[in-house]
């Protein structure tokens, strides 16, 4: 960056938000009715083995239907779980 570029920088930051000229920045629509939270929230993922029963597993695999969704779904039943004894925990 040259000194130039930095000068006029460093003027806009100094300068208050009002007598910054946006008049050619479209609008940005700030509408949050169909916001929805956590979509692009991913935590880091660990593989483990786990023991599970029988019955447990044929029980995830059958809501799961053709059995890809059954890890994500025990992991979500018990992302509910954790945040239940969580709250639970915190009264």
């Amino acid at each position: 960056m040259t000194d130039q570029q930095k000068a006029r920088l460093a003027a806009l930051a100094a300068m208050p938000d009002d007598e910054i000229d946006t008049s050619d920045i479209p609008e940005i629509p700030t509408d949050w009715a169909n916001a929805r939270r956590g979509v692009f929230y991913h935590p880091a993922k660990r593989q483990v083995t786990l023991d599970l029963d029988a019955d447990v597993i044929a029980w995830f695999e059958a809501a799961a239907k053709d059995g890809s969704g059954r890890p994500a779904h025990i992991n979500q039943v018990l992302r509910e779980y954790v945040a239940r004894r969580t709250a639970e925990a915190a009264v």
